[in-house]
């Protein structure tokens, strides 16, 4: 085991090996093939190539050099087209403190049964006259990067569970197309987190509408981690335990507090609200919002004619079966 591995368990280490292809005879050597291809993409500014930098990169692509190394490059790239939404990159940036504080994300206390950290969101927690889509994003993003600074969770990865209760159409009428598009490229193909499971539950029938709109966009890896349960509780209770989830999820614990997990990351800051005025922190969201990743989309300009949504059916979610497929 090499200093890099000092932080893993003896079970993560073996999960690593079998599972990732993890061999600490050939660690240093690895990273150095990925480090290496840096000069293929001078357009690019890789502001890190440390060695624990680039092992998260390798652990998210199970050692396939080219493969973390194209995921190191759009991590970066992400960032330069996306200039506006890192310009004030931490938690204490108001629009990102709000999200935080109103559960975006969430983080459960105890992990899954496979080691995984469970993120939870609860969608209509969003507060539209404070921030925006946008910051939820970015809370998210910086979550993640505070998170995967961990190497148990760089091995085990994650599991997502959204619940649409009560998200109301108004609210999902601003999942424009180029926002997805954003979320997808800043999430799917530009993280080196490793997502196990993506659970949605109470989902309305525009939600699941809308699914059908971004699942061309999503890799078939991901597809088959998507789960929609809709009321079915019982369904992603075979998937997490009832005992470590809160009793929103039909869990055996207490309600979810909201701010756990922005308490952790703003610390004696949480409640110091000095920094909110709505005007600092709306308008260049907005502006981003307005014209979103413009080379990004130039990639994928499908749009959705909003009379789809309209024209289907109100009844047709109670004939939904939720798409679980167990990867």
């Amino acid at each position: 085991m090499t200093h890099l591995q000092a932080g893993l368990s003896p079970e993560t280490l073996e999960k690593a090996r079998l599972e990732l292809n993890e061999n600490p005879d050939t660690l240093h050597q690895d990273i150095q093939e990925v480090r290496d291809m840096v000069i293929t993409r001078p357009d690019i500014g890789f502001l890190r190539t440390d060695d624990a930098f680039i092992l998260r990169f390798l652990r998210a692509r199970k050692f396939q050099h080219f493969e973390a190394f194209r995921l190191l490059a759009q991590y970066f790239e992400y960032r330069q087209q996306n200039l506006d939404m890192f310009k004030s990159f931490k938690a204490t940036d108001p629009g990102i403190k709000q999200a935080l504080k109103d559960g975006f994300p969430g983080g459960l206390a105890n992990l899954d049964h496979y080691g995984r950290k469970i993120l939870v969101l609860f969608a209509a927690n969003w507060d539209q006259s404070r921030y925006t889509l946008v910051d939820i994003l970015r809370a998210i993003l910086l979550s993640l990067e505070a998170m995967i600074e961990d190497p148990e969770l760089q091995v085990n990865g994650f599991v997502l569970i959204i619940d649409w209760s009560n998200f109301t159409f108004k609210q999902a009428s601003k999942l424009t197309p180029s926002m997805l598009r954003l979320a997808i490229e800043g999430l799917q193909d530009s993280f080196p987190a490793r997502f196990g499971g993506i659970h949605f539950v109470n989902q309305p029938w525009y939600i699941h509408a809308l699914y059908t709109v971004i699942r061309p966009f999503l890799k078939e890896k991901t597809r088959k981690r998507i789960f929609l349960h809709g009321n079915n509780l019982n369904s992603l209770h075979q998937l997490i335990h009832p005992e470590i989830l809160p009793s929103e999820f039909g869990g055996m614990l207490p309600p979810y507090d909201m701010g756990t997990w922005a308490r952790t990351l703003l610390d004696h800051e949480y409640d110091d609200d000095s920094e909110c005025n709505v005007d600092s922190y709306n308008t260049p969201a907005k502006d981003i919002e307005k014209d979103l990743s413009p080379k990004s989309m130039k990639r994928s300009q499908s749009v959705v004619d909003p009379g789809v949504l309209k024209r289907m059916d109100k009844n047709e979610e109670e004939n939904m079966q939720p798409l679980l497929s167990l990867d």
